[in-house]
């Protein structure tokens, strides 16, 4: 398609001399916005996707797919209701659940927390938190006074292993004074670490005898949370749970429950992606004004080269080459330089906290305790691709302008 005549013409013009520095400078410059804009957008995009599936991960693990509540505050007969939800097709877990709002306090301490009431047996085969025990085990976890929370609170409030919590529900004791919070206290059990900060800081886990004492749900439970296959079918299995218990009770699916905060995280990448995309758009017309320029500066050459036979096709090959050559060389580096920085990402954000002394990724504020990044080949070939269809959009009105140029007129003026 290019003969060998204009890839050396191209690749000469590439190299500029002296009187030529600055078209060059600004090829380079083009070469390096298209390299970062490329990487730029690969790492970000792959830090989102990360983030999503992290908290998909960590949520869809402490959390079902479908909670399955009552139509009044509790819901009765429990066991027969999940032997029922358990037989359709498609549900591989029924978990009878008892949660609460509690403060929490130890050692001067006191904060609010989410206690979860559910069966040991239950506990272990939730594998997010199985496999996370830091201390102590979930043998531990029975009787009526034995819990279970998370590593962040255990820190914060100086709580080991057989160490004393106290529990302090809104929904106390009447008396004839009036109503007295419910208090008691209760021994740490085990300590899990789940990597997301919310769990890790607020959650507390007893079995569930011991809940529906505290809570004063006798033979009761607050809803039955509902593992299915597949996730992304939660809200047609809702529906199918919904019809099976007979148009009664309500059914919520995770996507429901999480919408805003998944929304949120899906606008944020959208977003991302359209303002970083501007960043190759800016180097695309760096490389137009640049081979405009290098046009111009050539035109006498490109006058000879048509008087000594070159047609203007070849003089448009000429340049296309010269322009895409910038944009095709930047892509690629920076689709190496997004590659590499997503694959080692976490690698980095621990060299430059000890370089800086600073936490650049709070877990009180992005809910994970470490930086993630998942490549999607997907979506690296639409950056890439889109990188080289930008460049060589860039280079056609040059090229064309090159290709039209009149070699009388410009020996005229020469």
């Amino acid at each position: 398609m290019f003969s060998a005549f204009e890839w050396m013409m191209a690749l000469r013009y590439l190299r500029a001399r002296r009187q030529e520095g600055f078209i060059s400078v600004i090829a380079w410059f083009s070469l390096l916005g298209i390299m970062l804009g490329v990487a730029t957008l690969i790492i970000v995009m792959s830090v989102m996707n990360g983030f999503r599936q992290e908290l998909l991960t960590r949520i869809l693990g402490v959390n079902g797919h479908l909670s399955v509540y009552s139509d009044s505050a509790q819901l009765t007969n429990y066991d027969a209701v999940a032997l029922r939800v358990g037989k359709i097709d498609g549900v591989v877990k029924v978990t009878p659940m008892i949660e609460g709002q509690v403060m929490a306090s130890a050692n001067g301490q006191a904060k609010g927390a989410i206690v979860r009431g559910l069966r040991q047996a239950d506990v272990q085969q939730r594998a997010i938190l199985a496999d996370n025990i830091r201390q102590g085990s979930i043998d531990n976890l029975t009787g009526n006074n034995a819990v279970m929370l998370g590593s962040r609170m255990a820190r914060n409030m100086g709580l080991r292993i057989g160490d004393k919590i106290t529990l302090i529900s809104p929904k106390g004791n009447v008396t004839a004074f009036g109503t007295v919070p419910r208090m008691k206290a209760y021994k740490v059990a085990a300590i899990f670490n789940v990597g997301m900060h919310e769990y890790d800081s607020s959650f507390i886990f007893m079995p569930l005898d011991a809940a529906q004492v505290y809570f004063k749900l006798k033979g009761a439970v607050s809803y039955l949370d509902v593992v299915i296959k597949d996730p992304d079918q939660a809200q047609s299995m809702a529906r199918d749970v919904w019809i099976k218990l007979g148009n009664k009770g309500r059914v919520y699916d995770w996507q429901h429950t999480n919408s805003s905060f998944f929304n949120a995280i899906q606008v944020e990448r959208n977003v991302m992606f359209l303002i970083l995309t501007l960043i190759i758009v800016v180097a695309a017309f760096n490389i137009i004004s640049s081979l405009i320029m290098l046009v111009k500066d050539k035109g006498r050459d490109i006058a000879i080269l048509r008087t000594m036979g070159a047609t203007r096709g070849m003089i448009m090959r000429v340049f296309l080459i010269s322009g895409a050559s910038v944009g095709v060389i930047g892509t690629f580096a920076g689709f190496a330089l997004g590659i590499a920085f997503a694959e080692n990402i976490e690698t980095i954000r621990q060299w430059l906290q000890g370089l800086t002394g600073t936490d650049l990724f709070a877990a009180e504020i992005y809910f994970l305790s470490r930086l993630p990044a998942v490549v999607d080949p997907t979506e690296v070939t639409t950056v890439v691709l889109m990188g080289l269809g930008l460049s060589f959009l860039a280079t056609i009105y040059p090229s064309w302008r090159a290709a039209r140029l009149d070699p009388v007129e410009a020996l005229r003026y020469e």
